[in-house]
């Protein structure tokens, strides 16, 4: 088994709703086995701003899915949940990105591990960090050193996963 990360965000629609059913639907993936949820957290957009604050948060799983084929399946409950990719960073009903996978590198044209600007943003870091505090990422360092470059970055704890 490998333990892999999962970040979970909505900002349309019925978030808390749909992070619900993401996380109920990667628990039935095959190989997997879905271990913890952080709790929520209420995150300013970054890069398009006009629009809602997103509820996100952070899944840790164990799986014997290669990534690749983690990822069609988390791409598939996007689809199932009416995710529509109208541009860069625009409002979405559910946005999953597979964040981490053990300590794999992996760089192809379909995916990229680690998530290659997780390590920018507060609203990863801080739930990934409630999952595992001695998280590291993998070509980065630590999760909480990376944690205090994103201090102006607002990510506030909305309630318990």
């Amino acid at each position: 088994m490998t333990v892999a990360y999962v970040g979970l965000g909505a900002n349309v629609g019925e978030p808390r709703a749909q992070l619900d059913a993401a996380w109920d639907a990667i628990g039935r993936f095959p190989q997997t086995r879905a271990i913890a949820r952080s709790a929520l957290y209420r995150t300013a957009p970054l890069g398009y701003e006009n629009q809602p604050d997103f509820l996100n948060c952070v899944g840790k799983l164990d799986t014997t899915l290669e990534p690749l084929a983690l990822l069609r399946n988390l791409q598939k409950i996007e689809r199932d949940l009416g995710r529509v990719r109208a541009f860069r960073d625009a409002p979405r009903t559910i946005d999953l990105d597979l964040l981490l996978y053990g300590d794999e590198i992996v760089d192809t044209r379909d995916l990229v591990i680690p998530h290659p600007r997780m390590h920018e943003r507060a609203f990863v870091l801080k739930p990934l960090l409630e999952l595992d505090p001695g998280a590291t990422i993998p070509g980065r360092g630590s999760a909480a050193d990376l944690l205090r470059a994103c201090a102006g970055q607002r990510a506030e704890r909305a309630e318990a996963g």
